[in-house]
């Protein structure tokens, strides 16, 4: 229970609710699970077990697509909701996940996160506005997918890579990814990826170093996609 007080992650669902004296029961029953670099905690198609809640790491989220590619569909960092797809369905996780880097992960099994929601409101409400806002961006994404140019979508995923972990004093991106995550993130090819990263260079948007990354003028890039108005998928 002490790691959830004393735990940082202001957004999280769990630790938003943690003055609640009626949560403090619940706490004990969790599941901590420390996860290595390329460790998968979620298989598709496996029966779920609840919600997972990134305490410190990265993961992705990944689905398999036509013809059995990997369809990246979201990353996570510190504080995020891993597994609701599955959750309340008891059936099956509709997507897989792995850690990206060291990962450590709060777990609640599906019994306890429905005696959690029927006991405290707030936590209900909490977690029906954050599937609210996860159909808001799944539909920009179907939308997104149809109307952009191969180009446009992979500058959408390096502004949302931005977005989501941020650039360091060096200049790149505060995680390090191939070539064939960014394609399987934004639905292309990884030789795709990698001529418009040397297109973006040559252009002076983008900075490259081995596997790292940087946007060297975010709001150009941001000009180039603004028609449409994709920037509130985080």
């Amino acid at each position: 229970m002490s790691d959830c007080i004393t735990c940082e992650n202001a957004d999280c669902l769990i630790k938003k609710n943690i003055k609640n004296p009626s949560i403090e029961k619940y706490l004990d029953e969790k599941h901590n699970i420390k996860c290595k670099k390329s460790q998968q905690f979620i298989m598709e198609g496996a029966p779920a077990h609840g919600l997972f809640f990134v305490r410190k790491g990265q993961v992705k989220v990944v689905k398999t697509g036509i013809y059995g590619r990997e369809q990246i569909v979201r990353f996570a960092h510190d504080g995020e909701i891993i597994g609701h797809r599955g959750f309340g369905s008891g059936k099956n996780y509709p997507i897989g996940a792995l850690a990206i880097k060291e990962t450590h992960l709060c777990n609640f099994t599906n019994d306890i996160m429905m005696k959690m929601l029927h006991d405290i409101p707030d936590l209900t409400f909490d977690l029906m506005l954050f599937y609210s806002e996860e159909l808001n961006r799944s539909e920009t994404k179907v939308r997104k997918f149809a109307q952009m140019t191969v180009r446009e979508k992979v500058i959408d995923s390096f502004l949302y890579i931005n977005r989501k972990f941020g650039q360091s004093e060096d200049g790149f991106f505060n995680i390090q990814l191939p070539r064939k995550d960014f394609a399987d993130f934004a639905g292309t090819t990884e030789e795709q990826v990698i001529r418009i990263i040397s297109s973006l260079k040559k252009e002076k948007l983008l900075v490259s170093k081995g596997k790292k990354l940087g946007i060297l003028n975010v709001d150009l890039l941001k000009k180039e996609i603004s028609e449409h108005n994709y920037f509130l998928d985080s």
